[in-house]
């Protein structure tokens, strides 16, 4: 096909092929090719061009290589040191980490040692014998000092200087510039730099892909290379990619003449000439590529560059100047920000590491700097932007909280339009549906909890309800070994995380009293899967509590235990929750769920419940007429997919069964937590994705579960305050004694009396309402009993 029209016009979202790209050389109108740019990148990345805030530390400005144009770099200068010293190092990056600078950019000459000898001297003093080990020792330096993560772009690598190198920073690259021998010789820009040879560059970008090293790369255009040279070098990017999946983003920068250098008096690109190659990169890429042009690089063309189909302006600096290209300021973020929306566009931050590569860390970062950064990422593998954490006493961030009770924004991002349409009529989303939702940020956000605080209007009224209840946690002795838990411990002896107890029937008896006493209509007992415990021990367990106080409603045993007490017995789930029932048992919490699907329960819980296991128990205790609450575990090592899935599966089985009374968003506590404390999780969800996760419920889960619930224990008074107005409609327990929450480091105290409820109620501007288990009036004599119910903790309703 010859004709680059037609070319552009039968183009279905697949790739170009190294001939539809070299017709496409000779376009003169660049319009359509433009349009189709822009369009593949927004199928991927929609309203968003990010961006890294960053701070650039120019390890040596000394090189053996003489590009020549090239101002970065020079011969040793007399007074002047070659290396920076530690000192320097740490206060650039202080400055940087003051700034709100989560990226330390080393950039630096390729092996200067190898040409001068005060390099080599400097190095020797240093304690190395290579610039790349000094490299390594200044960003393990910066990452322990400073929190910021090393992006590092040193040049030419072999497998150890990668290897080092990974450890120590969150992402490499080099840009291949070009795949063109021809600009090696002589009297062409690379004429006398060795490192710049092509095949070795090629070689260094092979070998960080078997490592599994997320890369920077890309091309400079303008310094002698032809448009199907630029062809070339792109598509040897792509196949390398093809092979590895480790390019992150490819940089098309264009290049800009300084005096002084040889190619002084050469004249810059054009901007059409930067467009065409901006809309080439696209097409050839997958569109989930990115695609990056320095902002500082084309002042006054921003708009342009979005539209030839860009998505990242790459690292911006509020601290450090261009070093590269020092004539060149950054623009400031306020302003870049504002050109971006000019161009239709939201700017939003991102960390050195994408967030497709930051949330598959185990993959993508070395262990020894995974704690760091997970960190400092939320569930999409963005930066996180505030102090609050679940469970902790931290403010909830004023920004985020002023936008969910906000008006509804009068004009909103094309993809959220038809979701939220959707989700009104109670038709199910899909996977790819939901995981936009809980993206919202900025005005989307607001929109969807607006929209979940209509349905909630629409379906409870104003009114606002919880429970009095006590909560038995008979044993914390457990034999499984889930990974986010710090409440249960190990067998008796084992002192770890604290003293391990088991509650004897008459002290069991005994709680179940006094909590009818203060006034409590339920009480909820759950405990760690003892090793002795069988199910006879569950079945005396109800017996005891029937017999203490016939009224109360027993609202007891996770799936996992009906799971563990039914094996022990040799029956099946049916037979054995049957025979809980006629002990006494009234309803099951639906905890144990964390994420209902087997990839993340691989990793948290491996030895409970897989996802069908855990549906099994819960149907058949539906068709025996028990009803379930049903809940999430969430902020941890999950993505935003995990999340979908979850609420689908939830939603489908309500569809099949009707027996959930309310949904239970249970945000991660990560303090003590096992596996956060291992490196191995993040600190909980943001206090956007907390709000979020109940509005979205909200959302997917109608017209098929009526009640939302928000956990005081975990998020405190502002948070579920601000959840009443995101969908949710139930602050569930007053509690006393709290264990699993307190056990995991959550500080949000330990008990809530049903007034001090009502008031949380309606000071959010909601009616309050004293409810049962099943969301109907308690008995009168337990109607708003304003004292305190001991408790231990578990999710109630």
């Amino acid at each position: 096909m010859s004709n680059s029209a037609e070319i552009l016009k039968t183009l279905d979202g697949t790739r170009l092929s190294r001939a539809e790209a070299i017709a496409l050389c000779e376009l003169t109108d660049l319009t359509p090719l433009l349009d189709a740019a822009a369009r593949r990148r927004d199928c991927a990345h929609g309203e968003i061009v990010s961006y890294s805030r960053k701070v650039f530390i120019p390890l040596t400005q000394l090189c053996r290589d003489v590009c020549h144009y090239c101002t970065f770099a020079h011969p040793p200068k007399k007074g002047e040191r070659a290396f920076l010293n530690a000192e320097q190092v740490l206060g650039i990056a202080e400055a940087g980490r003051k700034a709100g600078c989560k990226e330390a950019l080393f950039t630096l000459g390729d092996k200067p040692e190898m040409r001068y000898r005060i390099a080599r001297e400097e190095l020797e003093a240093l304690g190395h014998e290579t610039t790349l080990s000094y490299l390594a020792e200044m960003a393990a330096l910066v990452l322990e000092k400073t929190g910021l993560l090393p992006h590092i772009n040193p040049g030419l690598m072999d497998d150890a200087d990668l290897s080092s190198l990974r450890q120590v920073s969150v992402s490499q690259g080099i840009m291949l510039e070009s795949a063109s021998e021809r600009l090696c010789q002589k009297d062409m820009p690379h004429y006398g730099s060795p490192d710049k040879l092509p095949v070795m560059r090629v070689d260094t970008i092979r070998r960080a892909g078997k490592l599994r090293i997320p890369f920077t790369s890309g091309i400079l255009i303008g310094i002698g290379e032809t448009r199907e040279e630029r062809i070339d070098a792109l598509l040897t990017l792509r196949d390398l990619d093809d092979v590895y999946g480790h390019i992150q983003e490819i940089i098309v920068q264009n290049f800009r003449p300084k005096p002084g250098t040889r190619m002084a008096d050469v004249p810059a690109p054009s901007l059409d000439e930067h467009l065409w190659t901006i809309a080439v990169a696209r097409l050839l890429f997958e569109p989930s590529m990115n695609i990056q042009a320095p902002p500082n690089l084309s002042p006054g063309e921003l708009s342009a560059l979005v539209a030839a189909g860009i998505n990242d302006w790459g690292g911006v600096s509020p601290v450090t100047q261009d070093f590269v290209n020092p004539e060149a300021p950054w623009p400031h973020l306020t302003k870049l920000a504002e050109a971006t929306a000019a161009a239709g566009k939201q700017l939003t931050e991102r960390l050195a590491v994408y967030p497709a590569f930051a949330r598959e860390p185990s993959r993508w970062i070395d262990k020894k700097v995974q704690k760091r950064f997970l960190d400092l990422i939320d569930g999409e593998g963005r930066p996180r932007h505030e102090n609050w954490r679940v469970g902790g006493l931290e403010a909830v961030p004023a920004s985020e909280a002023a936008r969910i009770a906000a008006p509804a924004p009068a004009v909103l991002p094309g993809a959220f339009r038809p979701i939220l349409a959707k989700a009104e009529t109670g038709a199910s989303l899909s996977e790819a549906e939901i995981v936009t939702l809980f993206e919202a940020r900025g005005d989307a956000f607001t929109a969807v909890c607006r929209a979940a605080d209509d349905m909630r209007r629409a379906v409870n009224g104003d009114i606002a309800s919880f429970v009095v209840t006590r909560n038995i946690n008979y044993t914390n002795i457990c034999a499984f070994k889930c990974q986010f838990c710090a409440f249960s411990k190990g067998r008796a002896g084992d002192t770890l995380r604290g003293t391990p107890y088991v509650l004897e029937m008459d002290e069991v008896a005994r709680r179940v009293r006094e909590a009818w006493a203060r006034g409590a209509s339920e009480v909820c007992m759950q405990g760690g899967i003892h090793p002795s415990y069988t199910g006879e021990t569950y079945l005396e367990i109800c017996r005891t509590a029937k017999q203490a106080v016939p009224e109360m409603h027993i609202h007891a045993f996770s799936p996992l235990e009906v799971s563990h007490g039914a094996t022990s017995l040799g029956l099946s789930v049916a037979e054995f929750l049957t025979a809980l029932k006629e002990a006494g048992l009234s309803t099951l919490p639906g905890t144990a769920a964390e994420i209902l699907d087997d990839e993340v329960r691989a990793i948290l819980c491996p030895d409970k419940l897989d996802t069908e296991g855990w549906l099994d128990v819960v149907r058949t205790a539906h068709g025996l007429g028990l009803r379930t609450t049903s809940t999430i575990m969430f902020g941890h090592v999950e993505r935003y997919a995990h999340w979908a899935r979850h609420l689908l599966r939830i939603r489908k089985l309500q569809m099949e069964t009707g027996g959930i009374t309310e949904f239970v968003p249970l945000p991660f506590v990560h303090m003590e937590a096992p596996i956060y404390l291992r490196g191995g999780a993040r600190p909980g969800p943001t206090f956007r994705e907390a709000i979020l996760m109940h509005a979205v419920a909200r959302l997917v889960l109608y017209p098929h579960i009526a009640n939302i619930q928000a956990s005081w224990v975990k998020l405190g008074e502002d948070g579920v305050s601000h959840c009443l107005d995101a969908g949710a409609n139930d602050l569930g327990g007053t509690l006393m004694d709290e264990s699993i929450s307190r056990s995991a480091g959550a500080s949000h105290g330990q008990e809530m009396t049903p007034s001090r409820m009502e008031e949380i109620i309606l000071a959010a501007g909601r009616l309050p309402r004293q409810r049962n288990t099943l969301y109907g009036k308690p008995p009168r004599a337990h109607r708003a009993v304003p004292e305190l119910i001991p408790a231990d903790l578990c999710p109630s309703g």
